[in-house]
């Protein structure tokens, strides 16, 4: 009986509202919403509204004209479409306004207790099954929310959206079969070009995700998690999510683009957020879009925990890193830092020793360690070598963590530097050179370091003896087998002869190059000779005069305070073995010849 006088006391206040609209009556009430003025009628607000009807049955004044709603959720918008609903004038309901008729439709109290039918009760109803039957309608109805706080959350209506979304996404995770798209991870940002671009395949709907703010993308993605869903399942989803939010922010620069504090800021928590949701499962994401992330996060200035978190997960995978990937910029405002960040890059490379060294927990394995990791880090200090900017000490730090393998790549780095860096003292030189392990380069890098004149004579010699005992050595095999094949009856083979012949041709230019010392020494002998033998110091005459040193003299002196060299016509005798110059950093780093 009740529920039937409030459907007819509706259908009056309806036709009532029909009749003052049609009749053109001047308005008695002017409501001020946002800086917006409406002037409507009182009868179709009261009716329906019961925040309005609370106003004016407060108000002292009995012919009261003017009413202000302050903070009302969606502005001036949001109130037309309430004032339109009270005068009865249609208008199409969709998910894309369906948030803003909720929210404003709880804030005016527009429930079934003032009129049947209200707007409370329809948006609900929509919601209910049209809305949040679909992802794309949940996420329509999430995104329209991010401006209708707190409204929003008190109603639930945040709450909602996300648990519909993850419902439909675990539920057949077959989701939308036919509707993929590829994502590329080097197109995170504009930045510099990577090599090898690898599409990634994802669902339909992580597309839809990409227009929610973070805080909400990352409570979809919880909520995900917490039905079942794996987290490594949902890095191309984050990678999407990276690519669409960071795809404005420049960092192929080495110098910061000034942006608003404000978008920096966005962009930061952005960044911060991703990588506390990035899978922890191993090959999970690939390594360019790490690199990527990493950058964004050192030119954003995000927290240490967020980058040490993402060298942590490059070093994992730094297998499967190209180049590209460790030329991360130096982000300073100091104009003699380096071009690239050579710090982090170092860090990258212990963090991939210590991994290492846990998962062979019997010991080091330098040939897993060494390829294809070692070539990559060779090529990286041939990359960088030619930074004027960069020292010495910052160039032997990341060529001793860099394993022993053939030493061609790192005999290319330090020619590269030392080309670069022309001005460099000999013991700098040497220092540059004590990296490389002579005995494992190739013939043809020992001929051009054999001619090298950037690199020290204490380098030069080295791998001029070494050269010759690895000869000395093949032949010697050489020679056995050809014993055999002749008690074979088979002919010496070509290889052999060629072994013997570069032999000869090593004998003969360390017999050049002791004839060259020779002839050093006794020019230096002769321009001594030409000149007084005594020379008398600045400081006192009553000191005992000294005789010049020659040039070659010192080489000499130097020389054999370093080891001793005997040459022969035959050979160089170098130390033994058990005596080298080899000295290991330590267990797991590069040996030194210094």
């Amino acid at each position: 009986m009740f529920t039937k006088k409030k459907e007819l006391l509706s259908n009056v206040m309806k036709r009532t509202s029909e009749w003052i609209l049609s009749q053109e009556i001047p308005s008695d009430i002017t409501v001020h919403v946002a800086g917006t003025s409406f002037a409507l009628h009182k009868f179709p607000l009261v009716s329906k509204c019961g925040y309005i009807r609370k106003l004016v049955a407060k108000s002292n004044d009995a012919n009261l004209s003017e009413i202000e709603i302050p903070d009302i959720p969606g502005g001036a918008e949001a109130f037309e479409f309430a004032a339109k609903f009270c005068y009865g004038i249609n208008f199409e309901i969709s998910s894309g306004n369906i948030a803003l008729l909720r929210c404003v439709a709880e804030y005016l109290d527009m429930t079934d207790d003032y009129a049947v039918g209200n707007l409370v009760g329809l948006s609900e109803s929509y919601l209910n099954e049209v809305a949040l039957k679909s992802i794309a309608g949940a996420v329509s109805v999430l995104h329209s929310s991010e401006k209708l706080l707190p409204i929003a959350e008190n109603i639930k209506l945040v709450n909602r959206s996300i648990d519909t979304i993850a419902y439909i996404v675990c539920k057949d995770s077959h989701f939308c079969k036919s509707g993929r798209i590829e994502v590329d991870a080097n197109s995170l940002m504009n930045s510099s070009t990577l090599s090898n671009p690898r599409p990634i395949v994802v669902d339909c709907w992580a597309e839809d995700l990409t227009v929610l703010r973070i805080d909400f993308f990352q409570r979809v993605l919880i909520a995900m998690m917490a039905r079942g869903c794996k987290q490594y399942a949902l890095g191309p989803v984050l990678m999407l999510y990276s690519q669409k939010s960071l795809q404005n922010l420049e960092i192929s620069g080495k110098e910061r683009k000034l942006t608003e504090q404000r978008q920096v800021h966005e962009k930061r928590v952005v960044v911060e957020t991703i990588v506390s949701l990035l899978p922890r499962e191993k090959n999970a994401l690939a390594v360019s879009f790490l690199s990527m992330l990493l950058r964004a996060a050192i030119y954003l200035e995000t927290t240490v925990a967020c980058r040490v978190d993402l060298e942590r997960r490059i070093a994992l995978q730094l297998g499967e890193a190209v180049l590209d990937d460790l030329l991360i910029p130096s982000y300073s405002s100091f104009t003699k830092d380096t071009l690239f960040d050579v710090e982090i890059v170092q860090r990258i490379m212990t963090n991939f020793i210590e991994y290492e060294m846990v998962e062979n927990r019997l010991g080091f394995n330098d040939e897993e360690y060494a390829s294809p990791v070692g070539e990559l880090m060779e090529d990286y200090l041939a990359k960088i070598a030619s930074d004027n900017n960069l020292s010495v000490s910052q160039f032997i730090s990341i060529a001793e963590v860099i394993p022993e393998q053939c030493e061609d790549r790192m005999y290319k780095a330090i020619d590269t530097y030392l080309k670069a860096h022309p001005a460099l003292s000999d013991n700098e030189r040497k220092r540059v050179c004590s990296v490389m392990n002579c005995q494992k380069l190739t013939r043809e890098a020992c001929a051009h370091a054999a001619q090298n004149e950037r690199l020290p004579v204490q380098t030069v010699v080295q791998v001029l003896y070494h050269e010759q005992q690895r000869l000395r050595q093949v032949m010697d095999g050489s020679l056995a087998d050809a014993d055999q094949s002749s008690a074979d009856n088979n002919p010496v083979t070509d290889e052999f002869s060629s072994l013997k012949r570069e032999n000869q041709d090593l004998k003969f230019e360390l017999v050049k190059m002791k004839t060259r010392l020779k002839e050093i020494e006794k020019c230096g002998d002769k321009s001594a000779a030409s000149t007084p033998l005594e020379i008398t110091t600045p400081i006192s005459s009553d000191k005992p005069r000294l005789r010049r040193k020659s040039f070659i003299s010192s080489v000499y002196e130097k020389l054999g305070k370093l080891y001793p060299i005997s040459f022969g016509a035959d050979h160089v005798v170098m130390p033994s073995a058990s005596k080298g110059r080899y000295k290991p950093i330590n267990r797991y780093r590069r040996y030194s010849i210094s």
